[in-house]
């Protein structure tokens, strides 16, 4: 008997809006199994995990500060993903976001030029992302290149491209030659909104694209496009939509995006340049985005979510001496079963027997 998979006659929207609540719980079990399997305690691991950080405000504001960059990055990915525009070079256009914001606030460095510095690192740093994603766009639409591998390499281009800079003109003279450039000064930092916390006004400008994300999916004629195109091309084809403007429209509005969460983390946590001002969030914003089934409002629940994972992954190596690798493990995982329980939603396993062995 072999088993081969059968489209469903039709799909519960009620299940494939569940899933990634499915998706989380046997999430959660399977990493039970192997917290027990490495010989830590599952209950008192998952509870270290992803309740004990909800339990003082400086730990709600640690988790809030790190699903802002997950959240804005998400729901510009989720905008292209609708209309079948793959960028999976978000990471290298968070580094040059970052790059480009932190260049505004070393050329004023040292300089009183008052509060015009953080406006124009943020626009900075939202045209960088645009540049950098206008490169597979053009690729794309230009040559057909598939923008999966140009966005992709495009993301190591970028963080040598930020290492460059932190060992080389940017590093700062009185660091003790570390790979870093000078902090930036009070006005290069975005404001406090949590005092005794880290949380920053970066989490309402999150917020704001969130829901400037769903009035344009539910409301706007650009969100009506983007959806026809990613659910019948045909039909987007012969109602007269441009495939490679929107194309166009989405690379470079998911790069702003991801331009803008790359400034907001060095404006914000860091307060410099480094040679990495990320752990990786242009990527972990992939699983966001699916994970909230590409709606802005489940975005930020993913996002909520998934950083928690990230806040007790960079202590728990500490307190509870669970190894770092655990935390990608844990977004792997629930990736992988989205996806699976994504596809038992869809179709239905049947068993056959093999018609050639039985001959």
């Amino acid at each position: 008997m072999w088993p081969r998979l059968e489209p469903r006659g039709e799909t519960s929207r009620l299940m494939l809006w569940l899933t990634p609540l499915i998706a989380v719980v046997v999430t959660v079990a399977v990493g039970a199994a192997l917290f027990a399997v490495l010989g830590f305690a599952p209950l008192a691991t998952l509870y270290a995990f992803f309740v004990e950080p909800l339990t003082t405000g400086y730990g709600i504001a640690e988790v809030a500060v790190k699903a802002t960059p997950l959240a804005l990055i998400a729901v510009g990915l989720a905008l292209g993903y609708r209309a079948n525009v793959w960028n999976i070079g978000a990471e290298g256009q968070l580094t040059i976001g970052a790059i480009c914001g932190g260049g505004v606030a070393l050329a004023f460095w040292g300089e009183d030029a008052g509060a015009i510095v953080l406006p124009l690192m943020l626009v900075a740093g939202t045209l960088g992302g645009m540049a950098w994603a206008a490169i597979p766009a053009f690729l794309r639409t230009r040559f057909n290149a598939n923008e999966i591998l140009t966005s992709l390499m495009l993301v190591y281009v970028a963080t040598l491209l930020l290492n460059y800079l932190v060992h080389g003109p940017w590093r700062d003279p009185e660091g003790y030659n570390f790979p870093q450039s000078r902090l930036f000064g009070p006005e290069a930092t975005l404001p406090i909104i949590w005092e005794g916390t880290r949380l920053h006004i970066g989490i309402l400008i999150a917020l704001a694209v969130a829901v400037g994300g769903w009035v344009l999916l539910a409301r706007g004629h650009l969100g009506y496009q983007i959806k026809v195109l990613g659910l019948a091309p045909r039909a987007a084809r012969y109602a007269g939509f441009s495939r490679d403007r929107l194309i166009w429209l989405t690379m470079i509005g998911s790069g702003a995006l991801a331009g803008l969460a790359g400034v907001i983390e060095v404006a914000g946590p860091l307060g410099q340049l480094m040679p990495s001002v990320s752990p990786g969030y242009g990527f972990t914003a992939i699983i966001v985005a699916f994970l909230g089934r590409l709606h802005p409002a489940g975005i930020v629940g993913a996002a909520v979510l998934v950083a928690l994972s990230y806040i007790r992954g960079e202590t728990a190596q500490i307190t509870l001496r669970v190894p770092l690798a655990v935390v990608g493990v844990f977004q792997g995982l629930l990736l992988f079963v989205l996806l699976a329980v994504d596809v038992l939603v869809r179709y239905r396993i049947r068993f056959r027997a093999d018609e050639a062995a039985a001959a």
